[in-house]
């Protein structure tokens, strides 16, 4: 077991469970296999229980507890063997980490399995650099990225210095950083669907931060944040467009070759 700032992290298991999270399910699932890829390309075996679907994170953001604590709850249990559980995604992540304990604060057996299944979570990005600590093998001619993370993943998660440490391994991807970095995109999962005014303002102002690093493209560990600025620039007829850290990563190492 090794120890990194606040967290004690265990030396790279055989198995692991895949949280896949229902965006990356509904919407991304090439990002989710990637992310598969990416662990068995490491000699670790995934397992990924049919049954899980939300992590509860768009109840508990918009105030309701007894909704948030029924999905949670089915997901609970989903994991019974104790192998870490990843997530591609900061955001549904944190969500179990750091929120799951909070939900069932008042119920003592409950609270002993959620605590217990948040020391098991981590995100992809964290997990390989901290766990697997992969050594990739960059394939790819030189480029130039962005790189947004989720403002929920940044504060919780610090997926932003995980996924900055995948890419200085990669000696041919140049980071721009932009302006607006930590700030949030305007997804924030219903917040979009209430405030959609604000929403779209928030959304373009950080699609320009990124267009103007020049970079080619940019990347996102968290689908809902990628698909929502994927969609405002869609809306502009900008080609200018991102994909999931998990399937550039993939890519970039040239697949089952990409190990050093």
């Amino acid at each position: 077991m090794t120890e990194t700032g606040d967290r004690d992290y265990p030396d790279k298991p055989p198995r692991v469970y895949l949280f896949g999270t229902c965006l990356i399910d509904m919407f991304c699932p090439e990002a989710g296999m990637d992310a598969v890829r990416l662990l068995e390309r490491e000699g670790i075996e995934v397992h990924f229980p049919p049954d899980q679907t939300c992590c509860g994170q768009p109840a508990h953001s918009s105030g309701f507890p007894e909704q948030t604590r029924a999905v949670a709850l089915a997901q609970l249990r989903l994991f019974p063997q104790p192998w870490p559980v990843i997530v591609p995604s900061g955001s549904c992540a944190g969500m179990m980490r750091h929120h799951y304990p909070k939900v069932f604060a008042d119920e003592p057996r409950l609270l002993a399995e959620a605590t217990a299944l948040a020391a098991r979570v981590f995100e992809l990005s964290e997990f390989l650099v901290h766990v697997a600590k992969v050594s990739l093998r960059d394939q790819g001619a030189p480029t130039r990225v962005a790189l947004h993370t989720s403002c929920a993943a940044r504060r919780e998660m610090g997926t932003h210095v995980h996924a900055r440490a995948l890419l200085a391994q990669l000696p041919g991807v140049d980071v721009g950083l932009h302006e607006h970095e930590s700030e949030c995109c305007g997804f924030g999962g219903t917040f979009s669907l209430k405030h959609p005014a604000i929403s779209s303002a928030m959304a373009a102002d950080k699609a320009d931060a990124l267009k103007e690093t020049g970079a080619v493209s940019f990347l996102s560990a968290d689908c809902g944040c990628m698909l929502s600025l994927n969609h405002t620039l869609q809306k502009r007829g900008d080609g200018f467009q991102g994909q999931h850290l998990a399937t550039f990563l993939w890519q970039r190492t040239g697949g089952e070759g990409g190990q050093q």
